[in-house]
């Protein structure tokens, strides 16, 4: 699902545009167990008719949630002494001649954000979580329950990352055109979906993507609660071989993310994107970082840990 134009080659550099300042961000995740799940079927109760789902249960291991924490409305600060701090923690950032990468994190707790990079990226299948909400979005619209086939594909498409799922559900919102649509009420700003079928070129920005997030695990969303605990849940139980990104970040076991992998046929590079919600050092955090232009997928799996690692860094390494 590539387009035949070649990706961007533009050499990240730290942002210039003004911090992301955040003055409501709330995660109240509901974690452990059977929780999730619970929760959404209940809040899904009666739903149109379907296929009965084979896939695996959205509930999330407790191994693999996040935290749970109490609402708070921080107040606005500036984040420009985070982004000085990022800009000299990815310095220390191995990347090769011709890729890029570009990060962005927001402490929840403080509202703080900071950011690094500001090129567009193709989303591969980081766009698969963009597709749920909106999915879930117009389903709200419309008062209805995602039918028991919706659900199968949104297992599929975010737990296993499977394509014919997200192909399926790309339809179904009308493609880029539905996506653009719920991308402005979610508040981005930086994105586009990809031409006709080719939702793994989607073009995105690290802070967009950070956005996107803070309608996922924040409470001030479009998405109603129901919505966002799916989601999350779904983003917390990610297929083994799939457990890397943003979560190399992570004390522990504490995250939920959407990774994206794709070659580019017409450059024989990799597009490796991850994003998510992760805990460290007692604290939640939401990263996004992106790349392009990387000569094998290990080297940019390699990449973007070590971006995501920075970019909280920017916060637990900070000596004030």
């Amino acid at each position: 699902m590539e387009s035949r134009r070649a990706p961007r080659r533009r050499r990240a550099r730290p942002s210039r545009r003004r911090p992301l300042l955040c003055t409501v961000l709330a995660s109240a995740v509901i974690v452990g167990g059977a929780a999730v799940a619970t929760a959404y079927v209940r809040a899904q109760a009666h739903a149109d008719g379907g296929a009965v789902s084979s896939q695996p249960s959205a509930t999330p291991p407790a191994s693999a949630t996040v935290s749970e924490e109490a609402s708070v409305e921080p107040a606005a600060k500036s984040s420009a002494d985070r982004d000085s701090l990022l800009a000299k923690a990815m310095k220390a950032v191995a990347v090769e001649d011709g890729a890029d990468v570009a990060v962005a994190v927001l402490e929840t707790d403080s509202g703080e954000s900071a950011g690094y990079g500001d090129g567009s990226f193709d989303t591969a299948s980081i766009v698969k979580v963009d597709i749920l909400a909106t999915l879930l979005l117009q389903a709200q619209d419309a008062d209805r329950h995602l039918t028991e086939r919706e659900r199968t594909y949104a297992t599929a498409m975010i737990e296993n990352s499977d394509n014919a799922s997200a192909s399926a559900l790309w339809t179904a919102i009308g493609r880029a055109d539905g996506l653009d649509t719920a991308n402005k009420r979610f508040g981005l700003t930086d994105t586009a979906g990809g031409d006709g079928a080719q939702w793994g070129l989607t073009q995105t920005t690290a802070a967009d993507q950070l956005t996107l997030l803070r309608q996922v695990f924040g409470d001030a969303s479009e998405l109603s609660e129901a919505s966002r605990t799916y989601l999350r849940g779904l983003m917390g139980d990610i297929a083994e071989d799939q457990r890397w990104g943003v979560s190399a970040a992570a004390d522990g076991a504490q995250w939920a993310l959407k990774n994206g992998w794709l070659p580019r046929s017409t450059t024989g590079l990799w597009d490796i994107n991850s994003i998510g919600r992760i805990t460290a050092g007692g604290h939640d955090y939401l990263v996004a970082a992106l790349s392009n232009g990387n000569s094998t997928k290990a080297k940019g799996i390699s990449l973007v840990e070590a971006a995501a690692r920075a970019a909280v860094s920017a916060f637990t390494d900070d000596p004030a």
